[in-house]
C-alpha cells in the first residue's frame, strides 16, 4: 500500500484548507506499525498512524475510549496522553479499502516529550515510579464507570487463538506447538477463574510500557505517554510485567526477550512494595500476574505477533515462547513469595 497516499487522502477528508509539505516515516525499526510525520507549509506538525490489523471497529472503539480516558483524567495527569484529532466532536479516523487492502488512519497532536528514563534505573527511580504508577493506576479506576463498553476481554482473544488452533496447526508449528498452546490457554481460563477476577476493577491499561512509550519530569513524575497498541479495558495487573522490565537489573535493551524472569527481581519486589504503599494489592492480584504474563505471551507473542513486531522478531520471539516462555512460567513465577514479601493474606 502507499501509505503517504492514504495519508494525504485521511487528511484530505479531515481539513482540506491545511495544505501539507510533507509525510515523514517514523516508524520504530522493530514494529509493523507505520507512524507519520505530518508537516503543514507553516511548518506546524501533527502525527498519523495507520493501521491494517484486526477489524476496523476495534480500532474506531479503542481510540474512542482513549479519547474518553484523556478527556476525563484529572489533574496531575489531566495531559498525559497524546491527543487524537476530533472532527464534530468525534475522534476522527479515515478507512482506506480497495481490493484486498484495508486500512485505516487517526491523527494526533504531538506529545511533549521531557525526560526519558535511564536504561537502568536506580533504587529512588524504581520507588519514585512505583508511586507514580499506583497514582495513575488510581486515577484510571477513578473514571471507570464513564467509560465507554468495550467488546474486547481477555477470554474473547484466548477464544480465538484456540480457534485458530484448531483449524490450522500448521500456522503455529505443528500438533506438538499446538497441544502446548491449547494446553496454556486452558491454563489461563482455568487459573483465571480460581484468581477471582470478577472482583478486579475493569480500569483502562496500556501493557506495553517500555521506556520508548513515555517521558517522566524532574521528580520522575509520568508526563507524557503515547503508543496505544495494546490499549485495552482490563485489570492494573496486565501493566505489571512491563514495569517489571523497566525496574529490571538488565534494564532496557536493544535486542530484547520477553522472559518472565524479571517479575521474580528483588527489584521489582521493591517495586510493587511501593506501589502497594500507594494503591494497596490484594493476594488474588499477585496470583493472576501469571496468568496477565501467560496472556500477554499468547496473545501479543502467538497469536498477533507477526502484526506488531517485524519479522525478524516475530519469528524471534515466537520461537522463545515455545521454547522457554511458556514451558517455565510455572517453574518461575513463584506468587506465595511476593505475596509473603508484601504481607498479604
Amino acid at each position: 500500500m502507499n501509505y503517504p497516499a492514504i495519508i494525504a487522502a485521511a487528511w484530505n477528508g479531515y481539513d482540506p484548507s491545511r495544505i501539507l509539505s510533507s509525510i515523514e516515516d517514523i516508524s520504530a525499526a522493530v514494529s509493523t506499525n507505520h507512524v507519520f510525520r505530518l508537516t503543514f507549509t507553516d511548518d506546524d506538525y501533527i502525527i498519523a498512524k495507520i493501521s491494517s490489523f484486526g477489524k476496523y471497529e476495534h480500532f474506531k472503539e479503542d481510540h474512542r475510549l482513549i479519547h474518553t480516558v484523556s478527556n476525563n483524567l484529572l489533574y496531575p495527569f489531566e495531559n498525559l496522553l497524546a491527543k487524537s484529532l476530533l472532527k464534530n466532536n468525534r475522534v476522527y479516523t479515515y478507512r482506506y479499502k480497495k481490493g484486498k487492502n484495508d486500512a485505516w488512519v487517526v491523527f494526533y497532536n504531538p506529545s511533549r516529550v521531557l525526560h526519558r528514563l535511564p536504561k537502568r534505573l536506580d533504587e529512588p527511580t524504581i520507588k519514585s515510579l512505583a508511586r507514580q504508577v499506583a497514582k495513575f493506576h488510581n486515577a484510571c479506576s477513578r473514571i471507570r464507570n464513564v467509560m465507554p463498553k468495550s467488546k474486547k476481554t481477555l477470554r474473547t482473544d484466548i477464544n480465538i487463538l484456540l480457534e485458530q488452533l484448531e483449524s490450522n496447526e500448521k500456522k503455529f508449528g505443528g500438533p506438538e506447538q499446538a497441544a502446548l498452546l491449547r494446553h496454556h490457554c486452558e491454563k489461563f481460563i482455568s487459573n483465571r477463574n480460581k484468581c477471582n477476577v470478577r472482583s478486579f476493577d475493569l480500569i483502562p491499561v496500556f501493557i506495553d510500557w517500555n521506556t520508548g512509550n513515555f517521558s517522566v519530569g524532574s521528580k520522575q513524575e509520568l508526563y507524557s505517554r503515547w503508543d496505544y497498541d495494546w490499549f485495552r479495558m482490563s485489570y492494573r495487573v496486565m501493566d505489571f510485567y512491563f514495569f517489571s522490565r523497566v525496574v529490571s537489573d538488565a534494564g532496557d535493551k536493544t535486542v530484547f526477550s520477553y522472559l518472565p524472569d524479571t517479575m521474580m527481581e528483588e527489584r521489582f519486589l521493591l517495586f510493587l512494595k511501593e506501589y502497594h504503599k500507594v494503591n494497596p494489592l490484594t493476594a488474588d492480584e499477585i496470583r493472576f500476574m501469571k496468568e496477565a504474563y501467560r496472556f500477554f505471551i499468547l496473545n501479543y507473542v502467538v497469536k498477533d505477533g507477526n502484526y506488531f513486531f517485524n519479522e525478524q522478531y516475530a519469528k524471534k520471539l515466537r520461537s522463545e515462547a515455545m521454547e522457554i516462555y511458556l514451558p517455565s512460567l510455572d517453574k518461575v513465577f513463584d506468587a506465595d513469595r511476593i505475596i509473603s514479601f508484601l504481607k498479604l493474606n
